[in-house]
């Protein structure tokens, strides 16, 4: 492929990379594991005010919100991009729920802990991916740190999530947040290897989020050049951004900047942004990452490592 991206790479050369884009059986919550990087785990939250949220999304608002990748090119341009030496890997940790290469994103039937995130930044409505995961709260919901924060910068209102989204249709109704956390790595220095965040819902209708969907599990500290399947909602060109899709493959490291982070062969454009990384095959296994970024004419999207800065963001937000 030699089109231009739009997934928070077109606005950014390749010598600065721009931010793009938990089911097996069990149920507790682990401990986060010690690191042993120079990055030591630190959590930014922020209260979200969720009067009227569900309202303000109309359909229309729905359609016409900005692919979130744009905001990850801001916040590289304001913040700071962490060089190898801050790389951090921990003690592997699963937290479990109940229950080869590809570089064409193929079209999947909707999946009920899969939805669009849909929040206002610096005025502007803007759209991403992301996935329940499982959790004390039952409430949380994973996605990429600049889907709900500028990196550095403000955390975004109007923030709400669509489970199983499909052509305009939200099935399981409109989740509107009450908290969401971000690294601060993150929230502070916008620095692409933690782009990951996860907003705490509040109830629908008397009823929790694991009460309607079915949560996935989480992995943190896993080894790295594992298979994964990345879903999303691309909505920039040639995508519409109104059906789920995926890619499938083995992760490689970044070889254009040294970054913590890996990537799969995967054209997925703007609006996938958050998407979950499930390792294996299908969207039952433990999620391991998000869709973060790719670079200018490279069907390639990475995702941050999930070591022990973003377990302990994901351990702040689900028992919130």
């Amino acid at each position: 492929m030699t089109r231009t991206r739009s997934l928070a790479t077109s606005l950014l050369s390749l010598s600065a990379a721009a931010l793009l884009a938990l089911g097996a059986a069990g149920g507790a919550t682990a401990a986060p594991a010690a690191s042993d990087d120079k990055q030591a785990p630190s959590v930014t939250s922020a209260t979200v005010d969720s009067t009227g949220v569900a309202e303000y999304w109309t359909s229309e608002r729905m359609q016409n919100a900005i692919p979130g990748d744009v905001l990850a090119a801001k916040a590289l341009e304001r913040g700071n991009s962490s060089s190898a030496a801050s790389v951090e890997k921990g003690t592997n940790s699963q937290v479990r729920a109940a229950k080869g290469r590809t570089t064409i994103a193929v079209s999947e039937s909707p999946v009920d802990h899969i939805g669009k995130v849909f929040f206002t930044l610096g005025g502007a409505n803007y759209v991403c991916s992301g996935n329940a995961v499982v959790s004390t709260n039952r409430s949380t919901v994973a996605t990429a740190g600049h889907c709900l924060n500028e990196g550095p910068g403000a955390f975004a209102t109007n923030f709400m999530f669509a489970p199983k989204y499909e052509n305009g249709v939200a099935p399981y109704g409109k989740w509107t947040a009450r908290n969401v956390y971000a690294p601060t790595q993150w929230s502070s220095n916008g620095d692409i290897q933690y782009d990951t965040g996860f907003a705490v819902m509040n109830q629908l209708n008397g009823q929790y989020l694991a009460d309607v969907v079915q949560e996935s599990g989480v992995e943190f500290n896993a080894a790295r050049g594992l298979t994964y399947k990345s879903y999303g909602y691309p909505a920039a060109k040639p995508f519409n951004g109104e059906s789920l899709k995926s890619c499938t493959g083995a992760a490689f490291d970044d070889t254009v900047n040294p970054f913590n982070t890996q990537g799969i062969s995967c054209d997925m454009t703007g609006g996938s942004s958050g998407g979950p990384w499930f390792i294996g095959s299908d969207a039952t296994g433990l999620q391991n990452s998000i869709n973060s970024y790719g670079y200018s004419r490279s069907p390639v999207m990475y995702g941050p490592y999930w070591g022990s800065v973003i377990q302990q963001t994901y351990a702040s937000a689900e028992t919130a």
